[in-house]
């Protein structure tokens, strides 16, 4: 496959581009892709070494760990949406591979329970554990689809001319409002008084960032609806889906670069007309979008622009983490690992856990989840030999770490090398407790921190989610991809919602919104 980056010379800056994206994320790579479809050249400025975002993978020898894709939904069938989007923008180079039917597994001191894939058997497997609940369980099944159904012309508003969208903001936007403005822990305590059953539904709370007493019910609902058909993995890894993406992008005359930082998004007479990098080039074009999400785009891109730092008061960044990246030299088939996710519990109220573990920072961590990349991927053997990966993730507030907030990557000081090993220490207690078949063949671990999500993401206190996801993020009309400043657009998980979909549909309402007209009927017609 051809190279999909290049390096950063100062010969871009005498090259014609129709736009500029910040970020190679998944947002910024499908808003690239959709606009290179329309016959647009454009380029796509990545400040790290690698491209992808939280789809990119690292390696330590032979050894390799995704950052942020652990598993996707929604596109087991060809006729899905979400599958659609992808083989558009990829033009079905990216293939996938199914996980097993239990694609989750919930797990409290006293016991574990399955989610399984397919509506019906979700809904018989929680039965089976909650056998006097089947009516609280289909009617919040009924929920989750009709928020889900409800979300749709919510969103789409966003790509709407302001003008337009205003006037049709209370009908496109109402019934989706009535969900969104209520908290997970609000919907669920009116279906049942089953605190058990409340704790393992909302058990996938990890994939959104917010305990059910904080978030709306509407990304909780998102989450669920995408996974409710099972759990998918890339085939070769997460770094496929930069590395499908970027064809379409080359093909049109657009350009992936990394190591090119951006510090400044240039702006004259209140219209964008280019970026500033960190070494001082300028390169021009007519149009620029950012995925480096709203707080640092106007918190530090473009601080100048009149209203955007009071809108930012409003919102709040979404919940740090750190994860524990695990090498063994055994593989997945050999000891017994299922691709299965671990979601690994000391209790079933989570605000009560995050509470005392933000209170304790040494009581019990509030999650713990397990993934194992090595046995998702039906080609680990072939490109990895007998070897086998996980990741152990569990939440962790920036605070944590903030007596390093001025150190860098690699340079933060044997202080903080002895607290990445207790943290590790006890993350491996979980691990061990949970997966007691790898004892004995850990070769390698690897532990980071919010710090290296701020160094290497961009996100100023290692959120993972962007903005978080509460109630109150719904209601901030201003999230949208069209801003104040003429030609400067935004797209990521801020505009719509976390997580690859997420995402993936910001690109759709981005590039909807740049080239006015329905990005999603020309995928369909395909």
């Amino acid at each position: 496959m051809t190279r999909i980056w290049e390096r950063y010379t100062a010969k871009l800056t005498e090259e014609k581009f129709d736009a500029i994206i910040i970020g190679s994320g998944i947002s910024g790579l499908a808003t690239a892709a959709f606009l290179s479809k329309a016959g647009k050249r454009v380029l796509v400025l990545e400040g790290h070494f690698k491209v992808g975002g939280w789809t990119h993978t690292f390696q330590r020898g032979k050894y390799e760990w995704d950052v942020g894709i652990h598993y996707i939904g929604g596109v087991g069938k060809k006729s899905a949406f979400l599958r659609r989007l992808f083989d558009d923008i990829t033009e079905e180079r990216l293939q996938w591979a199914p996980m097993p039917d239990n694609y989750d597994r919930m797990v409290f001191p006293d016991r574990s329970y399955n989610f399984m894939a397919g509506r019906e058997q979700f809904v018989d497997q929680l039965c089976e554990y909650f056998p006097t609940e089947r009516n609280a369980i289909e009617k919040y099944i009924e929920l989750v689809k009709s928020c889900t159904k409800a979300s749709t012309k919510f969103f789409m508003n966003k790509a709407l001319p302001k003008t337009v969208s205003d006037l049709t903001y209370g009908r496109m936007s109402n019934s989706f409002l009535k969900w969104s403005d209520r908290t997970t822990w609000d919907v669920l305590s009116d279906l049942t008084d089953n605190r058990e059953l409340i704790g393992v539904l909302t058990g996938q709370y990890g994939d959104y960032g917010l305990t059910p007493k904080q978030s709306s019910f509407a990304i909780h609902t998102a989450v669920v609806n995408h996974y409710l058909h099972g759990g998918f993995y890339p085939v070769g890894g997460s770094s496929m889906i930069a590395e499908t993406i970027a064809p379409v992008i080359q093909r049109s005359g657009g350009k992936i670069i990394v190591n090119a930082k951006v510090s400044e998004i240039v702006i004259h007479k209140n219209r964008a007309v280019g970026v500033k990098l960190e070494n001082g080039d300028e390169i021009r074009a007519p149009l620029v979008v950012s995925s480096a999400g709203v707080s640092a785009t106007f918190g530090k891109l473009a601080p100048e622009i009149s209203g955007y730092p009071q809108k930012l008061d409003q919102v709040k960044p979404s919940c740090a983490h750190m994860c524990l990246y695990i090498g063994m030299d055994e593989s997945a088939e050999n000891m017994g690992l299922q691709a299965t996710n671990l979601w690994i519990y000391p209790g079933y109220d989570h605000d009560t856990n995050l509470a005392r573990y933000l209170e304790d920072s040494h009581a019990s961590f509030p999650v713990v989840y397990g993934s194992f990349p090595s046995a998702k991927d039906p080609t680990w053997i072939e490109k990895h030999g007998q070897t086998a990966t996980m990741e152990a993730i569990t939440l962790a507030p920036y605070e944590m770490f903030s007596e390093w907030d001025g150190t860098s990557w690699k340079k933060r000081g044997d202080n903080y090398d002895a607290k990445k090993n207790e943290l590790t220490n006890r993350l491996m207690q979980y691990v061990y407790a949970n997966v007691p078949q790898i004892e004995g063949h850990v070769d390698h671990l690897e532990l980071s921190t919010p710090l290296t999500t701020r160094d290497f993401l961009g996100y100023d206190k290692g959120e993972i989610y962007g903005i978080e996801h509460s109630p109150a993020r719904f209601r901030q009309k201003w999230l949208r991809p069209q801003t104040s400043v003429k030609q400067l657009y935004l797209t990521g998980q801020d505009i719509v919602t976390d997580g690859v979909s997420g995402a993936l549909m910001s690109g759709v309402i981005t590039s909807s919104a740049i080239l006015r007209k329905n990005v999603v009927k020309d995928v369909l017609k395909d």
